[in-house]
């Protein structure tokens, strides 16, 4: 039997991204499997049993137990692509005028055998018994439960600061090459692990919140900032005899991005965190991340210009040019100028872009920041400096770029490259609108890659190699290896390092991700991320000859993925 409906059917999604099986978390959130949780279908932060039951006229009947088992179902595995409130982001909306139409028949046959763009076939593919689905097509014909608001006082209640910053060094006091130090992600252990770039050896594991999505460094370098997906930030302290955190607060239930201030004449001096749930933005005090303002991001989209309830908060980078944070709105497609002057008089300019904003970073004069609209296949392009859009690039399916990569190109110059999730190509964007007017802005260049599946793209101001990841594509060989380019040399095509191979860790999927570049950009490093229960390793490669260096093992290295230089990290070097 085959069910479509361009009503039900999640915007384009890759082919090799829905092999995979983006949208099947098959674990609760505190023990996601990376093998079935990625781009957008992991599960959501926020607790099931924090939205209230909601029974709709014209709805099949649930019992408590039965509502109570259908929200736990729909935030593990539905909310990432649907929403938390199912006004549809990744995935098409699922609200009540939509699903009552349908009807339980049309709706348990959708389930069961899913579609072509990207819905999984729960049914059939074992993951949901058929009572499951059932249960889930009755849910979604009422009203979406909506977890609570999360107020400056709920934010203050969480708030802890366990170092002052009066009892705090006033000098180094380890012996730490803090420039060559990495945070990674110890996502399922709800941990990093600060690594001796220079060494290679585990310095500090620092427990933190659930799934650390990044880690981001004061202007000064001091403090690392690392937010969970649980909204839990941490602020460590590098100078300390032992790093460690010195202050903590849950700005929210659901979150991905953290920044502080880089200014002139501000440096350290603000932090600000966005939310998945609530749609919002909190902006903090600098040395103690006491709450100052919450800023809702509710409103209108900029295509149709509907009302969208839920619109979470994505990207955040610190301007160089202005006393602002730049702040990427996903479901409404604009992106904020945040100047924080006077907190108690914010000035805030709407730039409209297009939906869904996602991940970005700064062109290499870092005055330009260029952010995908992963859903439009665009990228935006941002000047800070004079506050507007410069232009909108059409691109491939899907732009992924992590913060992109910085090189000169030989024939355009100065450029800016995205990977994509949904095809197989990188593509080289101009940005010198001044040495290359007749390059600027426009895409000069596309590269074949490996496949789709691509999250991180990267190079080095040093080097002369551009490093593409695949995690996500569903062929072994492709999701465990890497693909590197030289920049003098692109028509030359690219070379595979079988990073997973040189890992040696035993079964699992053992997929490879996020390049990066130690201090002197002469070493990359790459994670080789397995199930919890399972083997994983840091694989780092000699960039100049391009083969393998050493390996980091560890048993305490329980699924890494993400790795901050804080160098490169407190410098915007990519």
């Amino acid at each position: 039997m085959r069910v479509t409906s361009k009503l039900f059917q999640p915007l384009a999604l890759a082919a090799a991204v829905a092999s995979f099986s983006v949208l099947t978390a098959q674990a609760a959130p505190k023990n996601p499997d990376p093998s079935s949780t990625a781009y957008e279908g992991a599960p959501s932060a926020v607790e099931p049993e924090s939205a209230r039951i909601v029974r709709s006229p014209g709805a099949p009947d649930l019992t408590d137990a039965e509502f109570e088992k259908a929200k736990e179902i729909y935030f593990q595995r539905c909310a990432g692509c649907h929403g938390v409130l199912r006004k549809g982001a990744t995935g098409k909306p699922l609200t009540p005028d939509i699903t009552q139409e349908r009807g339980i028949d049309y709706l348990k046959a959708f389930i069961t055998y899913g579609s072509p763009a990207g819905m999984p076939n729960w049914g059939t593919s074992g993951d949901l018994t058929e009572d499951e689905v059932e249960l889930m097509a009755k849910y979604v014909m009422h009203e979406p439960p909506q977890p609570p608001e999360f107020s400056l006082a709920d934010m203050k209640a969480t708030w802890e600061v366990i170092v002052p910053p009066e009892d705090r060094p006033k000098k180094q006091l380890n012996d730490l090459n803090l420039k060559n130090l990495f945070s990674v992600t110890l996502r399922d252990a709800g941990q990093i692990a600060l690594i001796d770039g220079d060494t290679h050896k585990i310095a500090k594991i620092i427990p933190t919140g659930y799934a650390v999505h990044i880690s981001r460094m004061s202007a000064s370098g001091r403090y690392l900032f690392v937010i969970g997906r649980d909204a839990l930030i941490n602020m460590v302290d590098l100078w300390m005899e032992e790093p460690d955190t010195v202050a903590k607060i849950k700005v929210g239930m659901e979150a991905r991005s953290v920044e502080t201030s880089k200014y002139k004449g501000y440096e350290d001096k603000f932090a600000i965190a966005g939310t998945y749930w609530p749609p919002q933005f909190v902006i903090m005090d600098g040395e103690t991340l006491e709450p100052k303002k919450i800023v809702g991001t509710r409103g209108m989209t900029v295509d149709t210009q509907e009302y969208h309830p839920e619109p979470r908060v994505a990207a955040i980078v610190a301007s160089h040019e202005n006393p602002e944070f730049i702040v990427n709105v996903k479901e409404t497609g604009k992106i904020m100028l945040v100047n924080y002057e006077d907190l108690d008089n914010m000035d805030i300019t709407s730039i409209d872009a297009a939906r869904f904003l996602h991940d970005g970073g700064w062109d290499s004069s870092m005055r330009y920041f260029m952010t995908a609209a992963n859903q439009s296949n665009k990228i935006a392009v941002v000047d800070s400096k004079d506050r507007n859009l410069e232009a909108l690039v059409d691109v491939g399916k899907i732009p992924h770029p992590g913060r992109g990569a910085n090189f000169v190109d030989p024939k355009f110059g100065p450029v800016w490259a995205t990977s994509h999730l949904g095809d197989h190509t990188i593509q080289l964007i101009g940005t010198d609108p001044d040495g290359h007017p007749d390059s600027a802005w426009k895409v000069v260049r596309t590269l074949d890659g490996q496949g789709g599946g691509s999250l991180f793209i990267k190079t080095h101001p040093k080097s002369k190699n551009l490093y593409v990841d695949t995690a996500l594509n569903p062929a072994e060989a492709v999701s465990q290896s890497v693909a590197v380019f030289n920049v003098d040399n692109l028509e030359g095509g690219y070379e595979v390092l079988p990073i997973a191979e040189w890992a040696d860790v035993g079964e699992g999927p053992k997929r490879v991700v996020q390049p990066e570049y130690n201090l002197a950009g002469d070493e990359v490093w790459f994670s080789v991320w397995n199930a919890k229960d399972q083997k994983s390793a840091i694989v780092v490669v000699d960039d100049k000859t391009r083969k393998l260096k050493t390996v980091i093992k560890d048993e305490r290295l329980v699924t890494p993925t993400g790795k901050f230089n804080v160098y490169n990290t407190q410098h915007d070097v990519y």
